[in-house]
């Protein structure tokens, strides 16, 4: 029998508690994989990940349910990759939706498990990314050099080639589930004719986007079960309606649209809440754990949310604003603040995603966490400053109301389905036993 010490540092970051506690743990060559005394609490391989992501988003941009599966997929493999040297916690893998057995670390090796991570990592970015260019990869394969000779400097090589080859098998066999999940379904679209159904939108007039994602597996089995909010207001071109209301409520706003609304309208451009976790983290500082289930469980959550939305969207085929303020009300020169995106009105993409994300970041950082967000791709934004995480999605959310591409109640309701999902997600996922 060998003793293995672990020093874990705890945070309880919302309330800025430290506490260190030392954990025994017992390894035998049958019983689990052999692990070094220096398994560290710092989160430097997930944040340096996650900045790298980042900037691979920024030059390989897509839209926001697209980016989110990759956030997904790249926090599943370093989560597997990681874990087993979390004592405490446990693998995720049986909890996902169809995920195959996972190559598991030998009990006869031993094995340093942020440099699992390290190559887990480098190895789902490369191939999560369609069509990414040499100079991402060259960008990819420095990060891992980088990291690996800081591991160098105190792991033996034969413990680190184990752990490199671990983090591969890892990433390799998460890839292969996440090609199976139907994210490449090309039936086509055609659009419903009428005026109450969804039309392509000025400038482009593309034609529609996501028509089969709402198709694609969700990561955690049911995690949109209670979510979806029913059928949007009825149409109609009354002015009595409701449904004319909210338009005119809509129209009204955008002909006097103050400077602060104007900066929200253009602030929130695509769902930047990896963002707001890696300047979060780089407060923080909760450790390695607590860092990667953040990554892991915030891109699932925002995938899954992506994807119950878009389902809704190609039931109820809503018509854009725009179409209607143009036809119905006879504004042939109306435009929005942004381009429409080229998919049905409701629900609302940024809402859903964006309160799932809340949901998940308020249960891991506390309700009321005050925090600045500065966009990682806006450098000429100031940074905008939140009493909470859900008050962020609310302006993100309100957003889209401002930038005359959803209508109000649209929004609302879609806030409450993004909340829905990330608190399934939040009760199903369960990191420890």
């Amino acid at each position: 029998m060998k003793n293995v010490t672990l020093l874990k540092r705890v945070r309880q970051s919302a309330f800025g508690l430290l506490a260190c506690t030392m954990l025994t743990v017992s390894c035998t060559d049958h019983d689990g994989p052999q692990i070094p005394a220096e398994q560290p609490a710092s989160s430097e391989v997930v944040t340096s990940w996650l900045t790298m992501q980042l900037k691979i988003a920024q030059v390989m941009p897509a839209s926001p349910p697209v980016t989110a599966r990759r956030w997904a997929y790249s926090g599943v493999a370093l989560w597997e990759s990681l874990q087993p040297g979390l004592p405490g916690y446990q693998s995720i893998a049986p909890q996902l939706n169809g995920l195959p057995a996972l190559p598991k670390p030998s009990g006869s090796l031993t094995y340093y498990f942020p440099a699992s991570a390290n190559a887990a990592l480098a190895a789902i970015n490369r191939v999560i990314h369609p069509g990414i260019s040499a100079a991402t990869l060259a960008r990819i394969d420095s990060l891992e050099a980088a990291n690996l000779a800081k591991y160098q400097a105190h792991q033996q090589p034969d413990v680190l080639a184990n752990s490199v080859d671990f983090g591969k098998k890892i990433a390799a066999a998460v890839f292969e589930w996440a090609k199976t999940d139907g994210y490449d379904n090309a039936t086509p679209y055609t659009p419903l004719s009428g005026p109450s159904y969804w039309k392509p939108t000025p400038p482009a007039f593309a034609p529609a986007i996501l028509s089969n994602w709402g198709k694609v597996r969700t990561i955690v089995p049911n995690s949109d079960a209670g979510a979806e909010q029913g059928a949007p207001i009825p149409y109609s071109e009354d002015p009595a309606s409701a449904y004319y209301k909210q338009v005119e409520e809509l129209y009204t706003i955008s002909q006097s649209l103050t400077q602060e609304q104007r900066t929200i309208a253009t602030y929130w451009p695509d769902n930047s809440w990896h963002n707001i976790l890696s300047q979060v983290l780089a407060i923080e500082k909760p450790g390695l754990a607590a860092a990667a289930k953040a990554f892991a469980q915030l891109g699932i959550a925002m995938s899954d949310g992506a994807i119950s939305l878009c389902k809704g969207k190609y039931v109820y085929h809503g018509v854009r604003p725009v179409t209607y303020i143009r036809t119905v009300m006879n504004h042939p020169d109306w435009n929005t603040v942004i381009p429409t995106p080229p998919h049905p009105e409701y629900p609302s993409g940024h809402s859903v995603m964006s309160a799932a994300a809340a949901e998940v970041l308020s249960q891991i950082f506390g309700q009321n966490y005050h925090f600045t967000d500065k966009p990682y791709n806006l450098p000429a934004f100031a940074p905008r400053t939140f009493n909470s995480f859900e008050e962020a999605a609310s302006e993100a959310a309100v957003s889209r109301v401002y930038a005359g591409i959803h209508f109000r109640k649209t929004c609302e309701v879609s806030l409450l389905h993004g909340k829905i999902v990330g608190q399934n997600v939040i009760a199903k996922l369960k990191f420890k036993p």
